[in-house]
């Protein structure tokens, strides 16, 4: 058994840490807000402090549906106030939860403390049907708000002008690239260039139990292989049209990955060495971000992509440019 898994299953709570806040990301700071705002969760805290549990005995202990429970932690996880990990058991894989954060403190004035004159984060928002070169292996799908922008698993609508109104892609194999203006990243220093987007697998229907690898590339070098676990339904996307069917993908893992000076980052962990000035990223007027389907046979499960008013987060591919 690992050593992680050991302590989350034995609650050891020498290992949690603080979770502190302030205004200076508002986004996190939000996120735990909506975390603590609900009675239940607090309560699943509570329970949490006496020992892990997984979805399935929250729910029994909460007197609540799965599909509510699981809902109720995914929440809690984003927040940073649970860590959840894969605990295999007699009828497939359970979700062991645990406690992560030993209290929460929101400083309204920490970031009034920074160094004066600090530049603001500069913020790119790219629509996901704007991909500048695209290979499409169906079944694939291309859809807006409103309605299909071409005809299900044909790549044609993916070529279409159209495309630029999409806010849902999806393809079994091949790639999207995206051409991001690089502008911000000549003004004064930047210190850390930050992308964030939804995607999940690509199944059938959908299939929580789904396996895909897909491959995160800036300017054509290889920055991490995302795992994905599934193609993710059970429960509506938050944000999902209302014409949207049930039976079908609904929502996505949140990515967020850190380009800075020392290495690149997929949360808090080191991915690759390759670094702001090693990309080339300030070279010319744009540069390349590629998203591609593994071509591993045991796990090239394809790929839905999240825009706006779909899945969990409403929002498309943001670049954010952070300075010294």
């Amino acid at each position: 058994m690992a050593p992680r898994q050991k302590r989350l299953i034995e609650g050891d709570y020498h290992v949690k840490e603080d979770l502190k806040l302030d205004l200076s990301d508002m986004k996190r700071a939000a996120l735990v807000c909506r975390a603590l705002s609900s009675e239940t969760r607090l309560q699943i805290l509570n329970a949490l402090i006496e020992r892990s549990m997984t979805v399935s005995q929250l729910a029994e202990y909460f007197y609540l549906p799965v599909s509510s429970m699981s809902v109720h932690v995914h929440i809690l996880e984003e927040a940073g106030l649970v860590t959840s990990i894969s605990n295999p058991g007699v009828r497939g894989t359970k979700k062991l939860c645990g406690i992560s954060a030993s209290s929460v403190v929101l400083d309204l004035f920490a970031h009034k403390k920074e160094m004066p004159l600090q530049k603001a984060p500069v913020y790119v928002s790219m629509p996901v049907g704007n991909y500048s070169d695209c290979e499409i292996i169906p079944p694939c799908g291309i859809v807006s708000t409103n309605l299909y922008l071409y005809q299900e698993d044909s790549p044609y609508g993916f070529y279409m002008p159209e495309h630029i109104h999409a806010s849902l892609v999806w393809l079994t194999g091949g790639y999207l690239d995206y051409r991001f203006p690089n502008e911000a990243l000549t003004r004064d220093h930047p210190s850390r260039i930050q992308f964030s987007f939804e995607i999940c697998a690509e199944a059938p229907g959908y299939d929580n139990n789904w396996p895909s690898d897909i491959r995160l590339e800036l300017n054509h070098r290889l920055i991490t292989v995302l795992h994905i676990k599934g193609d993710y339904g059970g429960r509506r996307g938050i944000y999902n049209p209302s014409w949207w069917d049930d039976s079908n993908s609904q929502f996505g893992d949140y990515i967020i990955v850190d380009v800075t000076h020392s290495g690149c980052y997929l949360g808090s962990c080191k991915v690759s060495d390759e670094t702001i000035e090693s990309l080339h990223l300030s070279d010319g007027y744009t540069f390349s971000f590629r998203l591609s389907v593994s071509e591993q046979k045991d796990h090239r499960g394809g790929m839905n992509l999240f825009g706006r008013q779909f899945g969990d987060y409403d929002q498309d591919i943001i670049m954010k440019v952070e300075y010294r």
